[in-house]
């Protein structure tokens, strides 16, 4: 299927899935599908102009098409990775797709979680792709240092972007007092630095985004890069950042290639979902790669290594069993 005819069905089918969607818990088989009907689950995502939302609407309609009979998914535009955590644990999303970095903090209690109650009642499904660190900002603007002052959108309020920007801003010892700090999803920042109301934003997303994609289509900016110096102050601090390079031309107006961190984008999936349609999930995902790839780009780093990678929770029942006989777990 050609990637435009794919792009048309899946918002078709994304626009019929959110117009379902309630809020509670959706009615669910005992087991992975069959004689009871398809397990029905809610995934959680993104802003609509970013990755989350427009890979996770392809493995849902990829998966609901093939697996029909076993699996039910509907996706959710939401605030991203701390909002995700609390969907999933108040049972209003059933899975969900966060940074490998928030799903520990929620899990342990600390950082943006710090001073709340662990939150267990989830289990890891696989880490999907990289999320990069990606900081856009105006042709004025040409290195971190460069933020001091400036107005930054840092993403949603309590997103993984807005403390990922925290901590690359402050290996660099600026603090959030020392910018204007805007809280805006991925597409608004696009749009607000385009019109020239924010000077910068973070966008934490698989390359090429959405809506950065669209921004270098009439706008002219500078992606700015971490020298290696700064890359290992942060990771001293922050383990689970890996160093990445964007390559010059992933955006139509940066020619060279681009220095920066990631995280992992991750699903998780409540406890309770039954261990038969995890399973199935996963089982669907690499058996329908090239179908997920054909729809968006990310598809192509489904992988069994990187699935099991940046893990610091438990899996899922569902997820161990899948890794286990896929060899890719002991």
């Amino acid at each position: 299927m050609k990637r435009k005819a794919f792009a048309a069905a899946l918002a078709l089918s994304m626009a019929f899935a959110l117009a379902a969607c309630g809020s509670g818990q959706p009615s669910t088989g005992s087991s992975g599908g069959g004689a009871s009907g398809p397990v029905a689950l809610k995934m959680a995502t993104g802003g609509t102009g970013g990755t989350y939302y427009g890979f996770s609407g392809v493995v849902a309609q990829v998966l609901n098409e093939k697996l029909k009979d076993t699996l039910n998914i509907t996706v959710e535009a939401t605030g991203a990775s701390k909002a995700n955590v609390q969907l999933v644990a108040a049972n209003e999303s059933q899975i969900a797709i966060i940074q490998n970095d928030v799903m520990s903090y929620a899990y342990e209690a600390t950082d943006m979680f710090e001073g709340e109650s662990p939150e267990r009642s989830f289990g890891a499904v696989m880490s999907c792709y990289p999320e990069i660190v990606q900081i856009i900002a105006s042709k004025s603007i040409t290195d971190i240092e460069g933020l001091k002052g400036k107005r930054v959108s840092v993403g949603d309020a309590g997103s993984g972007t807005e403390f990922n920007a925290r901590q690359v801003l402050a290996a660099y010892g600026i603090s959030f007092d020392d910018i204007v700090v805007n809280n805006q999803s991925f597409a608004d920042s696009a749009d607000s630095i385009k019109n020239g109301t924010i000077d910068a934003a973070f966008v934490v997303a698989g390359a090429p985004t959405t809506a950065v994609t669209e921004l270098a289509t009439g706008y002219d900016f500078n992606l700015l890069s971490l020298d290696n110096a700064h890359i290992a102050a942060l990771q001293s601090d922050y383990g689970f950042y890996t160093v990445v390079d964007i390559p010059g031309g992933t955006y139509s107006c940066v020619a060279g290639d681009v220095r920066t961190v990631a995280v992992m984008a991750t699903i998780i999936a409540r406890n309770d979902v039954p261990e038969d349609a995890v399973y199935a999930l996963l089982k669907g995902m690499f058996d329908y790669k090239a179908d997920i790839t054909a729809g968006h780009a990310k598809g192509e780093a489904i992988d069994l290594e990187t699935a099991v990678s940046g893990i610091s929770i438990p899996f899922h029942p569902g997820a161990e069993k899948y890794f286990k006989e896929a060899g890719a777990l002991k």
